[in-house]
């Protein structure tokens, strides 16, 4: 549910010392796994600057959303955060006056900062123009690390059941290929986490937006192209032949993302669908594991294929008494030799793009492709929450065989056009009072 934000008279948690003179930036974040690289920047800015930055630790992410919450209706939000929230959310943070428009920073000497990131990290804080929350266009945030999601394969198992692993499969008949290779061979192919539904949602949209791209999917959203239009049919076609060639995990659409990640870990799947993240969480599950990352199939050959990814980012508190000093921290922080340890010590893809030749390995493969990544926040509208949930399930419906893609296709759009009717009704009161 989302909490109304009221815009009042701010304070914000900074502090400039009148006896000490000494600066400080309070910075809130959730990151239990960057505690002691943060701790070490933050030493090393000190030693730079004089300024003191305080980065304060509230996990879990669930713990961390609902203390910016509070502090928000509270007006004790820190100098430096970062919104966690969906999109709708972070518009009312912006227009409550608990966000800083950053475009003017970003866009000076030539778009000097802005252009040291990765596109899609700078995408997931932008608001575009004639967005939907009514946002003045403009820069709001400051990604410090990006990730994506792609399908990622066992070496082993591929070689064991007969597939040459120095080319993975591009293509969807390679796809069914494979997973004919593997059923074979008795090895459990594709498990992921699609017992939470945006994990189902991200794949559906990365072949969305193959077959169809990038107009369609907004006219589809603006109301002008049906789901029950044979490229959304064959959208949901892709999952019921997964399922009929024998290609999923057991259980996979009841199933969350740690149990899948376990299971692909100890090697009892050849294929998992996971995000970048998954380097890290391998590792420390099984550090002999062999895989290689590589995108999901092509079904239209005529166009790319790509992929969700998302950003780790802070936003500066409006109210903030040292927002520029704010301000010049993250500039610091996003510096290639700051994102480049970053890089290091976690094994995430930074999100300055000059920074990610320091990875190897697997993580490197994912930041190989963030320039195909794509997401929901990128397009200036976004579906009824409803539509979206009768979309994910349906999905898990056909998996489990209790209805067909044109069933379901014919029950989003029934869901799609009761939700359009309520939103043009709700929109009439308004307009009349």
């Amino acid at each position: 549910m989302l909490i109304p934000l009221v815009a009042l008279s701010f304070t914000g948690c900074a502090k400039k010392s009148t006896e000490s003179s000494i600066t400080e930036i309070i910075v809130w974040h959730w990151m239990s796994d960057r505690v002691d690289a943060f701790d070490k920047l933050a030493a090393e800015y000190k030693n730079k600057t004089g300024i003191n930055v305080k980065f304060e630790l509230y996990a879990p992410t669930t713990a961390y959303a609902a203390k910016i919450r509070s502090a928000a209706q509270t007006n004790k939000l820190p100098d430096i955060y970062a919104v966690l929230l969906e999109m709708r959310d972070f518009a009312s943070f912006i227009k409550a006056g608990h966000v800083h428009d950053l475009t003017s920073y970003m866009e000076v000497d030539n778009d000097a900062w802005k252009n040291v990131f990765y596109k899609s990290g700078l995408a997931m804080n932008c608001f575009s123009e004639g967005n939907q929350y009514g946002v003045k266009p403009g820069i709001y945030g400051v990604p410090t690390d990006v990730n994506n999601i792609q399908m990622i394969y066992n070496l082993d198992l591929l070689e064991k059941a007969g597939w040459d692993t120095s080319r993975l499969p591009a293509t969807w008949d390679e796809f069914i290929l494979l997973g004919d290779k593997l059923k074979k061979a008795g090895t459990p192919g594709l498990v992921s986490g699609w017992g939470e539904t945006w994990m189902i949602h991200c794949l559906a949209d990365n072949f969305a937006w193959n077959i169809m791209g990038k107009e369609e999917i907004l006219a589809t959203i603006k109301g002008e192209i049906p789901y029950t239009s044979p490229a959304w049919i064959s959208v949901f076609s892709l999952f019921k032949q997964m399922k009929e060639r024998g290609l999923l995990f057991s259980g996979v659409v009841t199933m969350v993302n740690k149990e899948a990640e376990q299971i692909f870990a100890n090697e009892r799947a050849a294929i998992a669908f996971n995000g970048s993240w998954c380097v890290n969480v391998y590792e420390s599950m099984n550090p002999n594991l062999r895989y290689a990352v590589s995108l999901p199939p092509r079904v239209n050959l005529k166009r790319r294929m790509f992929i969700w990814g998302g950003t780790t980012s802070f936003v500066v508190n409006k109210a903030s008494a040292v927002k520029e000093e704010a301000i010049e921290f993250l500039r610091w922080l996003t510096e290639r030799k700051q994102q480049s340890f970053l890089a290091v010590e976690t094994n995430n893809i930074p999100a300055n793009r000059y920074s990610a030749n320091m990875l190897k390995g697997p993580i490197a493969e994912f930041a190989d492709d963030m320039d195909n990544v794509v997401h929901p926040r990128f397009l200036p509208i976004e579906e009824f929450p409803l539509v979206t949930e009768a979309f994910d399930k349906g999905i898990q419906s056909i998996i489990i065989g209790e209805a067909t893609p044109l069933e379901i296709a014919e029950n989003v759009e029934k869901t799609k056009l009761k939700e359009t009717k309520k939103a043009a009704r709700l929109k009439a009161l308004r307009e009349k009072r």
